[in-house]
């Protein structure tokens, strides 16, 4: 009979402990001048980002005066958990604003070109033959049923119930 071993992680990852070096630039693995500069400038939005998110906040509480106390009041006992909820969605998606670069559009005519693009290409025999033909119809599927899909799972929510609403 074996002598019990004790189980460890790197056991079933052998290369586990195996240190790597991706995107360095110099030998000992120290960060591009360049990229500390990135980060530096990426953490400043962000800080005034939150800053101006605050004011705006404060500026909303300002106007709002009594009817949002009100609107607070009427939620009761739901407040506490919404307003929870409302931050970790809003830091949630300041993450990814960061993450995925993201800018909003600068001017109302980036709106109108997308909407118009859009429009066009569905309303174009000659563009849903296209994509028919070069295969790309199954990625316009698939994003369509996952547009869809979050429709459904939004309705759910709504409704607080998977079928019908609970009428009592």
């Amino acid at each position: 009979m074996r002598a019990s071993v004790p189980f460890r992680l790197a056991q079933l990852r052998p290369h586990a402990h195996v240190q790597r070096r991706f995107a360095s630039s110099s030998p000992g693995g120290g960060m591009n001048l360049n990229t500390e500069e990135a980060q530096k400038k990426a953490q400043e939005v962000v800080a005034a980002a939150g800053k101006r998110l605050g004011q705006a906040v404060e500026v909303g509480k300002k106007y709002m005066g009594p009817v949002g106390e009100k609107t607070g009041n009427m939620l009761g006992s739901y407040r506490e958990p919404l307003l929870y909820n409302l931050s970790v969605a809003r830091e949630f998606l300041k993450q990814v604003y960061t993450a995925e670069r993201m800018q909003p559009p600068t001017s109302l005519a980036a709106f109108q070109n997308a909407y118009s693009t859009l429009w066009s290409r569905a309303a174009s025999p000659a563009y849903w033959r296209e994509l028919v033909r070069s295969g790309e119809w199954t990625k316009v599927g698939v994003y369509a049923v996952e547009a869809y899909g979050i429709f459904k799972i939004g309705e759910i929510i709504g409704r607080r119930s998977l079928v019908g609403y609970n009428v009592e």
